[in-house]
């Protein structure tokens, strides 16, 4: 005879336990209360006595808009134009000397834009040079140790 047995039979899959998620998840959460205490309460991360330095102020230093210029870039442009804005990096004591002579200095950035090569304009790496040939000339108008320097906030060539 013939002894059939079934040897594919499986056994019902085992459940996992949840236990370690659970245990992991509450320790997770008293963990982070625990952080967020001592960080609160000033246990760590807390600047001490000794840590402490006294900050020292920065130079006095006022930063003066220049009008905004639209310059019209000639017939060889084929009627483009050129938005710049720019601030000057004064400082403090220079304030009002600097002011008194802004209309000379927008007089000499709009002549100088003027005439710039529109070849030039639209290099890309050319606004380091512009940028120092511009404050090179606001500085023959306003004095050298009155405009520590030039910030081009606005640039477009349209």
């Amino acid at each position: 005879m013939t002894d059939v047995t079934d040897d594919t039979v499986e056994d019902p899959p085992k459940k996992r336990s949840l236990l370690p998620m659970l245990i992991g998840l509450v320790l997770g959460i008293a963990l982070a209360g625990a952080g967020y205490f001592a960080v609160h309460s000033g246990l760590i991360l807390a600047p001490g006595e000794a840590e402490s330095e006294p900050v020292e102020e920065g130079p006095d230093i006022t930063f003066l808009p220049v009008d905004p210029l639209v310059v019209s870039l000639g017939g060889a442009a084929g009627g483009r134009h050129l938005r710049f804005q720019a601030q000057l990096e004064v400082p403090g004591a220079s304030v009002r000397e600097v002011t008194e002579r802004m209309p000379r200095i927008t007089d000499v950035l709009n002549g100088y834009l003027r005439a710039v090569d529109v070849a030039l304009l639209t290099e890309p790496a050319a606004l380091v040079q512009l940028r120092a040939q511009m404050l090179r000339r606001v500085r023959m108008v306003v004095g050298d140790d009155n405009v520590r320097d030039l910030l081009v906030m606005e640039f477009v060539l349209n």
